[in-house]
């Protein structure tokens, strides 16, 4: 299968501007899951076999290995029976906002290949909340955990865009498994304001009343919310982030979203403004990765995300405290096989350290 995708789709796809190949798949996955049996031949294609050393139960959840679809690759949440059925342990969608919008202006995606990167500043392009949770009603797929990935508006201001927040979550509350607050995007201007202080505190008290409230209607606990933060910040600002997500009762943290950094980066594409996901993000999110888990002493989980190429990057992160992991620019350059490599590869790395379970591994580094 590896040479399906390496030796034919790649060199197409890539050919191709990054966006407009990007959006082939999306809608190609899309039409092609509506005919009856496609998606089943995509999971016998490219499925992972359970392996109960790699199942992980979290947030009440559970989850049949560590590795899932980072946010961004499915905004709208139209290829989300494709991405349950090829291999991913959950997938989140999104960043989704109140209201649909265009996002920033054309071209917003730049590939850099040498450096196994991409550029992107789409400003949080999609089809808004109610359309999400059309897509997400359709789901016939119930594989594995769905997160949802909310944010706000470009045109709502900061100190309302609690409300933004409130409002994705009213609409897809009945649609996700667990939820993610997208503060750290740096594509959308003054959005990263919001991960300090006062800010903080008041968003994520405000997102954990709605989930309460939407709770109640069901009668169930609330669904778990995570935390989404940015690569970017001084050792202090990560320290009084992480104390204020900490203090809030959210179940998580997300480290990281793509970075400003250009460090180490040889293509000309490396001069494009946006966020930088990829191989050179790789050793900053497990650093960050490393000090929450320290600051927190492994008491609040993360779901590590940021330059997982091989099953040695994605254990990194899981020994450096991630009970979870995500891939995106990976699956981008390597994709889907890529799913199979790093399960196969993790459960070796496990033999090889005498652990039972993928969970004895999370944070082994501070023990």
């Amino acid at each position: 299968m590896q040479l399906l995708y390496s030796s034919i789709l790649k060199p197409v796809l890539f050919r191709m501007d990054p966006e407009k190949a990007h959006h082939l798949i999306i809608d190609g996955c899309h039409t092609a899951g509506k005919i009856p049996g496609v998606n089943g031949l995509m999971h016998a294609m490219y499925g992972v076999s359970e392996a109960p050393e790699l199942e992980v139960n979290l947030f009440g959840l559970r989850f049949p290995h560590p590795v899932g679809l980072a946010a961004g690759l499915d905004k709208n949440a139209k290829a989300i029976d494709t991405f349950s059925s090829i291999g991913f342990g959950f997938a989140e969608v999104g960043t989704v906002t109140p209201k649909g919008q265009p996002g920033n202006e054309l071209p917003r995606l730049f590939r850099l290949p040498p450096d196994e990167a991409l550029i992107n500043r789409m400003g949080f392009n999609n089809d808004g909340a109610e359309a999400m949770a059309r897509q997400l009603a359709r789901r016939s797929i119930h594989r594995v955990p769905v997160a949802v990935n909310i944010g706000k508006n470009k045109v709502t201001a900061n100190e309302l865009a609690h409300e933004d927040y409130r409002a994705c979550i009213k609409v897809l509350y009945p649609h996700g498994d667990f939820f993610v607050v997208n503060i750290s995007s740096p594509n959308t201007p003054d959005l990263r304001a919001l991960q300090h202080g006062d800010e903080l505190r008041t968003l994520l008290s405000e997102v954990l009343e709605e989930m309460k409230l939407q709770a109640a209607k069901t009668g169930a606990q609330p669904k778990p919310v995570l935390v989404k933060i940015a690569p970017d910040m001084t050792d202090e600002q990560l320290e009084l982030t992480v104390a204020t997500i900490q203090e809030s009762g959210v179940a998580g943290i997300i480290a990281t979203n793509t970075t400003l950094s250009r460090e180490g980066l040889t293509h000309a594409n490396a001069g494009e403004m946006g966020g930088m996901s990829g191989l050179p993000m790789k050793e900053r999110s497990t650093e960050v990765i490393r000090a929450v888990y320290r600051q927190t002493e492994g008491k609040l989980p993360i779901i590590g995300s940021g330059g997982i190429f091989t099953a040695e990057d994605a254990y990194d992160k899981i020994r450096a405290g991630a009970s979870l992991v995500e891939i995106y620019t990976s699956f981008i350059y390597k994709g889907p096989d890529v799913l199979r490599e790093l399960t196969n590869g993790l459960k070796e790395k496990l033999r090889k350290d005498g652990y039972r379970s993928i969970t004895e591994a999370v944070g082994a580094d501070h023990r």
